[in-house]
């Protein structure tokens, strides 16, 4: 008699079954070994093919899980409760709608549409899909609703970045006495940032110190996003500090919350506090550096990120790479900004929109490009970037031409406001100011140097060089003066008396700042400044003049745009 080649234990369903999932289950091998064991089972029931389907998805094989229940369909095994849920999984994780949706079918053709767990699964594939919609149909539908259901249309909502979906949804929770968990609060504390629902986040907040869940570190990190995003980044900061552990997610949210809050020193000086505590940066903190960075025109600490970014190989997503081009565009490096554009392997709108700023052939180029190469259709600010780039290179025609030829589809409008002020409306205006606490945004220019960042008020002696900065300020003006330099006293301060007005002018925060850069940096360097309002037209002469007279290349980024000033010219053409 001719003996068998299958095992004994097969011959056995629930041993081949106990057999078969320590192979596909609690083995951390791939697959292989499980389906050698599956294919020698005569005709394999559903009990098998579902622990085949939770192997292949459990072992990111989710195809292969679809495959396979599709063998099991043509089999004509029939799919119990446990099989679904299994399935959706799969389709879940490959969002693979039009599958889900023909298994969504399959389930209500079965009996199986009341079975909770498989409802759960079906929101959660829905909300995974984009499909909140369908998955809201199946929730409402619901008899019964534990907190695993409520928190998988919270997690679809999230997905598809509906806050005020979650909000209101939380909201019913609350007033139907539903218990939540962690998990809901994380959702909600997430909703509660992007659309500034303060209250609700303290309440959150109020709730997690009552209840001691503070040692969650998921709901902590969730609760600094929260306050930072709706503007209390000291409150946020505050809850950081209390943290026992600091995953990268809590230090990412801190920086990110500085960085929106426009505290963009607080942010590099968290990030340098995030490297001595050896936590490695992701994707989300580096794009917060980077912004900062370009805040601050801190070029040397943005080239340290990039730096970074290649050696510990970091893709460079659309996301990441457009805050590189624009990091390297606001501190005046054009050709790094391009380089960097250049080798992205994915490129959105707004990358396209940051390169072509400021830009005139080049931006030119791009533009068409986006439309012939890489069938993106420009949309009003692209067109607006035109107009502006060719306004600021003495091109007013070409900028007419586009404007009126998309003018139709652009709606673009590029209008000079120009306000006047009588010299006494001013001063009353100021004076009104004064008497309702108004404070006018004082004017500040930084530079970085040897990695640090060195910050000027106009008129300001706090500075530990004050003495010698003044002293090279006065060297600076006289020398420029002998050049053909003549102070414009109408951008001096409105208090000043007549004979400090040129005394007040020359002692604007950029003149501050690019005489501590002559005098600290060798013969030939570029300087690179960064303030945070508009240039006035007396430190936009001073400092063309400044960049003939001392042979260097000096790169001011305002708050409208960049300039790059060498031999006496600005790369704005004067036009800002």
């Amino acid at each position: 008699m001719p003996t068998s080649s299958k095992p004994a234990v097969l011959h056995n369903p629930a041993v081949a079954e106990n057999f078969l999932e320590s192979a596909a289950i609690l083995l951390p091998e791939p697959m292989d070994y499980a389906l050698s064991i599956f294919r020698k089972i005569d005709e394999p029931n559903s009990p098998a093919y579902n622990i085949m389907i939770r192997g292949f998805t459990s072992k990111q094989s989710p195809h292969e899980a679809i495959v396979l229940f599709k063998q099991m369909c043509e089999t004509s095994v029939q799919p119990d409760d446990f099989t679904f849920p299994c399935i959706l999984k799969a389709c879940s994780r490959l969002q693979a709608l039009n599958e889900g949706k023909q298994i969504h079918a399959q389930i209500i053709k079965c009996g199986f549409g009341s079975s909770g767990i498989v409802e759960n699964t079906l929101i959660h594939m829905y909300g995974n899909c984009g499909e909140v919609e369908v998955a809201r149909c199946v929730f409402d539908g619901m008899s019964e609703r534990g907190v695993i259901t409520w928190n998988s249309m919270f997690a679809g909502y999230t997905k598809s970045s509906c806050w005020e979906e979650v909000v209101e949804l939380f909201r019913k929770m609350l007033e139907l006495d539903v218990r939540f968990d962690e998990v809901t609060l994380v959702s909600v504390l997430t909703a509660c940032g992007r659309v500034a629902d303060l209250e609700l986040g303290q309440w959150i907040s109020e709730y997690i110190e009552a209840n001691g869940l503070k040692g969650n570190p998921t709901l902590v990190t969730s609760l600094v996003d929260m306050y930072a995003k709706c503007g209390h980044v000291d409150t946020a900061r505050s809850s950081f500090d209390q943290m026992p552990r600091r995953d990268v997610v809590a230090w990412s949210a801190m920086i990110s919350g500085y960085s929106q809050a426009s505290r963009c020193r607080e942010a590099l000086a968290l990030f340098h506090e995030m490297q001595k505590a050896n936590v490695g940066p992701n994707e989300i903190t580096m794009v917060s550096v980077l912004s900062s960075c370009s805040v601050l025109g801190a070029l040397e600490t943005g080239k340290w990120v990039h730096s970074y970014i290649k050696k510990r190989g970091m893709k460079l997503t659309a996301t990441l790479g457009t805050a590189l081009v624009d990091f390297y565009a606001k501190c005046g490096s054009i050709d790094s900004s391009i380089e960097v554009f250049k080798g992205m392997p994915s490129k959105n709108v707004l990358s396209w929109t940051v390169l072509i700023q400021g830009l005139v052939n080049e931006g030119w180029g791009f533009f068409v490009s986006m439309s012939r190469d890489f069938d993106i259709e420009p949309r009003i600010e692209h067109y607006g970037c035109m107009v502006d780039i060719l306004g600021r290179a003495g091109l007013i025609e070409e900028g007419i031409s586009i404007h009126k030829k998309h003018a139709h589809q652009t709606q673009c409008c590029c209008l000079e406001n120009i306000v006047g002020f009588m010299w006494e409306d001013a001063l009353r205006v100021r004076s009104q100011m004064k008497e309702k606490g108004i404070k006018k945004m004082p004017g500040c220019s930084m530079i970085e140097l040897d990695g640090v960042i060195h910050e000027f008020f106009a008129e300001d002696n706090v500075h530990p060089q004050s003495e010698e900065i003044y002293n090279a300020i006065e060297n600076m003006m006289q020398r420029i003066k002998l050049a053909g330099y003549m102070p414009n006293i109408a951008e001096a301060r409105l208090d000043a008396e007549e004979d400090d007005k040129e005394a007040s002018v020359s002692h604007h925060s950029e003149k501050l700042a690019i005489a501590f850069g002559l005098i600290r940096t060798s013969p030939g360097t570029t300087i690179r400044i960064s303030k945070n309002l508009r240039v006035c037209t007396d430190c936009h002469n001073a400092t063309k003049m400044i960049s003939k007279v001392f042979h260097r290349e000096i790169v001011v980024r305002d708050r409208n745009r960049f300039h790059h000033f060498k031999d006496g010219s600005c790369s704005c053409n004067d036009y800002w």
